[in-house]
């Protein structure tokens, strides 16, 4: 007997909103400044489909003008949405083009929705005897789940993917059947659709009510039985209730017909896939794509071998989709055919090996005003890779490649002979993240001097919400499809081979290619930076600061593990301590890392919260650390429980983690700084990522004391810019009654309070000072009475008086803050004041809540990145007096808007003069900046 076949019905606009809204805090944008947001998103819904399904029949679902019959009964009928965001206008053709071009139907019919059209289509299937799957996130399609069909809401945001048959759908809606979820909706109402139902009935009274009388035909003609205002409510809105019922139910004879051969899954048009996916610049789902359709198997090989290669763990995700083993036409073979490789681009790669080779390079070299050049190692720890060659290009289509020896010494004599290239300040330098090259040549005792050209650093100024990887910058402005790395060494892993195993002839090719591609992104960036107008900020920010970055992370910083392994045995006690309380009080042992078992304790056992709590969509209760937190004043339990997370969370994440990435070499941990990853122009850090260290908790805090100068000779010097970021609002917005408390060093949130609240300034309470501070902050990001409610004891109303008195104290910021947004909404966007861009692109989008990140963006953007500009210069000034003067004292880190010296206790009084100095005097403003110094042992003592 022969399987039952599946049907599955995509819900297109469900699932590309909820694609761009997964997007919105971190969009993606290629090179032509477009948002793809809800085209991947929308793509990764139906890929992630097809890769764990492997349906037999399938088809999307689109709305089309909407829905005549909702609208002729009920003309309010969604009238109240936001407009769509213009990046899912622009992405529906798109998302089209690609459905016709993998041959799925697109099922759309003027004046019907896609709920109507998938529950006309899943009916009719299911007549047929499919299984049809209904790929939706929308809770409404329940009412038509049956024996055979079933809804699939895809994974999202770390949860899994949910299937619904009947069983979920009667428990999640507490009903006997699933078309009772009509009269579930049509009772509740639905904001988004404008559905009014039943007033004050909400989810709770909904269920209730369906318990009892069946239907909302029923309880109308049952409302006797209820009592005060609900019966006077019910009654006089029972027209309503019906109509919200009618409106809420899905349609089943709209004026499609289900035809199985239309609706099979068949081989896509790789050639359409690859040419849209190459205009949208999604290279890494073209190659998915690719490896999901086109299993890695030769149509000539044995059906055994086949076989055998399906089920290995390297192509356990891929399958052969149609069951003939074909691979003709792939997507990578279509690709190729939009980009110029090194197999059909003319070019002239040499070896370079002997004296007379390496002589001749050798001049030439130094007869060019710019060089590219790019380092081949063994690895990618700066620290401990061995160099095994340089690849060399000053024009297009040519250069050289010069092989290092295995031997240290015969390495070191060999690159000794480029020391005069290196350290000739008038030939420029070209690499695509430059800093490693540094770093690995720093090593031999190589400096590098001249000016520098970083096509990566470049690139984040041009485009900063763009990838910035080589690749992806040769395929979108070259078309050129560089070769990867993979052809030579194969994959990440324990088989994965070293470049010292690798012929002399391919890494030639490989490398050359590498320096020759990043010559010519070079030439075609510096004329970008002209026209961004940012070739000041690379010039006479980034690029010096790339040297900084370099010796603070060769120098790294002392770890006290011994220090930190105490600390784990004394978290461990204090967990263990935590744990049997919990349990105790509890009254049983469970495993308290299992949310559901933490909730099922918390709120079936101990009822905590009173009313039903929250359920995750996968039908257990929500323990997170917003619930748990709101319920702390509640029970004793849960504050116990919030101390063992936070304290389980510090040990993973830190004490126990820190310790393990000491370098075995140098005995220091050695932060990565990455110049090209936030947008605001604020560094990030990697491995460790030093930025996040807790400080706000006294636990969190006692982290930084693992941190300790070199030895007894040094101490630890912390030097923290204060309030910088108010300063700069102050002078960005010539708010003057706000400069003049800077002016004059008050207290500047006690300085607020005082005339927020209308008190003397020696009267104001510490919380007044708490809740002008919270406003002074908070106003950068776009604070509302909502949002500063939830972090004071105010109610709404009295947030919204406070905020309200803040800007009659500070008129000319509420002036500034329009400003900013008009500027952005002329330009496009905003700068800092060193004319750093932060792009908005959606800051005149038509939909209020994307418009108002933007918006929220446009004046928080240049305070950030003001910030950011004003530490980057000061590290760079301070540098260049350490190294220039022979200090012995050291600048090791920059978190945030504080740096952290390694200071020799001779030069201790004659260096916190000159970093405070330099700090100060990074960037004249009309506020001062102001500088606080600590020392100590430690990072703690210091801060």
């Amino acid at each position: 007997m022969s399987a039952q076949k599946r049907l599955f019905l995509l819900d297109a606009y469900a699932l590309i909103f909820r694609g761009y809204y997964a997007f919105i805090k971190n969009p993606r944008i290629n090179s032509k400044g477009m948002d793809t947001s809800a085209i991947m998103g929308f793509m990764n819904s139906l890929l992630d489909v097809i890769r764990r399904e492997k349906p037999d029949h399938l088809a999307v679902a689109f709305d089309k003008g909407g829905s005549d019959f909702r609208n002729q009964m009920f003309p309010e009928y969604k009238a109240h949405r936001d407009e769509t965001p213009d990046a899912i206008k622009i992405a529906v053709p798109y998302i089209q083009e690609l459905l016709r071009a993998m041959h799925i139907p697109i099922i759309e019919l003027a004046g019907c929705e896609a709920d109507d059209l998938i529950g006309t289509i899943a009916k009719q299937a299911e007549k047929q005897n499919y299984q049809v799957f209904m790929v939706t996130p929308d809770k409404d399609f329940a009412q038509l789940v049956s024996e055979n069909i079933f809804m699939y809401k895809p994974a999202r945001m770390g949860n899994g993917i949910e299937i619904w048959g009947i069983p979920e759908v009667l428990e999640k809606f507490e009903i006997e059947r699933p078309e009772q979820v009509i009269d579930f909706l049509g009772m509740m109402g639905d904001s988004a659709d404008n559905i009014p139902g039943l007033p004050g009935v909400g989810e709770k009274t909904a269920k209730k009510f369906l318990a009892e009388y069946g239907s909302i035909e029923n309880l109308l003609a049952n409302t006797h039985q209820l009592k005060g205002a609900m019966k006077a409510k019910i009654e006089a809105n029972a027209e309503l209730g019906l109509l919200s019922k009618k409106l809420a139910t899905i349609l089943l004879d709209c004026d499609v017909t289900f035809h199985e051969e239309d609706y099979e899954l068949s081989r896509p048009d790789f050639e359409k896939t690859a040419a849209i996916f190459n205009e949208l610049e999604f290279r890494r789902m073209a190659e998915q794509f690719d490896s999901l359709f086109n299993p890695q198997t030769n149509s000539n090989t044995s059906s055994e071998v086949k076989s055998t290669k399906k089920s290995s763990a390297a192509n356990e995700d891929q399958f052969d989709l149609f069951g003939n083993g074909e691979t003709a036409g792939s997507t990578e073979e279509a690709r190729a055919s939009f980009f110029t490789n090194l197999e059909n681009t003319p070019h002239s790669y040499q070896i370079i090996q002997g004296e007379l080779g390496l002589k001749l390079l050798l001049q030439n070299l130094q007869n060019q005003k710019q060089v590219c050049f790019d380092t081949e190692t063994t690895g990618i720890d700066t620290l401990h890779a061995e160099l095994v060659g340089i690849a060399f290009s000053y024009e297009k289509g040519k250069g050289f490649y010069v092989p290092f020896p295995e031997s240290r010494e015969e390495t070191q004599t060999l690159l000794d002979k480029f020391i005069p290239f290196f350290e000739n300040e008038n030939i420029e330098k070209i690499g695509q993240n430059i800093k490693y090259d540094l770093k690995i040549l720093s090593n031999y005792g190589i400096q590098i001097k001249g000016k520098l050209f970083d096509t990566m650093i470049a690139h984040y100024l041009i485009n900063p919400d763009m990838r910035h990887n080589m690749d992806i910058l040769a395929e979108t402005y070259l078309k050129y499809s560089p070769k990867p790395i993979e052809e030579l060494i194969g994959k990440k892993g324990k088989n994965q081979k070293s470049m010292r195993d690798v012929a002399f002839e391919e890494i030639k090719e490989y490398a050359v290619e590498d320096a020759d591609i990043t010559m010519q992104l070079a030439q075609l960036f510096t004329e970008e930076l002209d026209q961004t107008e940012t070739k000041k900020l690379f010039e006479d920010i980034e690029i010096p600061l790339l040297r900084v970055l370099a010796a603070m992370e060769t120098e790294g910083i002392r770890l006290d593990i011994d220090f930190l392994k105490n600390m784990s045995t004394d978290m461990q006690k204090e967990i263990d301590i935590f744990e049997q309380k919990i349990y105790e009080t509890a009254g049983e042992k469970f495993n308290l890392a299992s949310p559901k078992q933490l909730g099922d304790i918390l709120f079936d056992k101990l009822k905590i919260g009173g009313a039903k709590q929250k359920k995750t969509k996968t039908g257990q209760y929500a323990t997170g650390e917003e619930v748990l937190s709101y319920l702390a004043n509640e029970h004793q339990i849960v504050k116990d429980i919030l101390e063992w997370r936070q304290l389980i969370k510090l040990q993973n994440t830190y004490v126990d983690a820190l310790p393990l990435q000491v370098d075995k070499k140098t005995g220091r941990i050695h932060t990565d700084y990455m110049q090209t990853v936030a947008a605001t122009g604020r560094l990030s850090s990697n491995n460790p990522n030093l930025q996040n260290i807790p400080i706000r908790t006294e636990r969190g805090r006692q982290i930084r004391k693992a941190f300790v100068a070199r030895d007894e000779n040094y101490s630890l010097l912390s030097a923290d810019y204060s309030q910088i970021e108010l300063r700069i609002i102050a002078a960005l917005s010539g708010e003057e009654n706000m400069i003049k408390a800077f002016q004059n060093n008050e207290d500047i949130h006690k300085s607020t309070a005082a005339k927020v609240f209308n008190v003397a300034l020696d009267e104001v309470t510490r919380e007044q000072r708490s809740h002008a501070k919270t406003v002074n902050f908070g106003i950068i990001y776009g604070v509302s009475a909502f949002g500063l409610s939830n972090q004071t004891n105010l109610s709404r109303s009295e947030s919204a008086a406070l905020i309200e008195a803040y800007y009659k104290t500070y008129p000319r910021l509420k002036s500034y803050i329009s400003e900013q947004i008009e500027i952005a909404r002329e330009k496009g966007y905003v700068q800092t004041v060193l004319g750093r861009r932060r792009y908005l692109k959606d800051i005149n989008s038509p939909n209020a809540v994307v418009r108002s990140a933007a918006e929220r963006n446009a004046v928080n953007a240049p305070i950030q990145g003001s910030a950011a500009d004003i530490i980057k210069i000061a590290m760079i000034n301070i540098h260049t007096k350490l190294t220039s003067e022979n200090w012995k004292s050291k600048m090791l880190l920059q978190v945030h808007d504080e740096l952290v010296f390694d200071v020799h206790q001779d030069e201790l009084e004659k260096i916190q003069p000159m970093i405070k100095h330099e700090m100060e005097n990074a960037f004249k403003m009309d506020v001062p900046l102001d500088v606080e110094l600590g020392i100590g042992k430690d990072w703690l003592a210091a801060h």
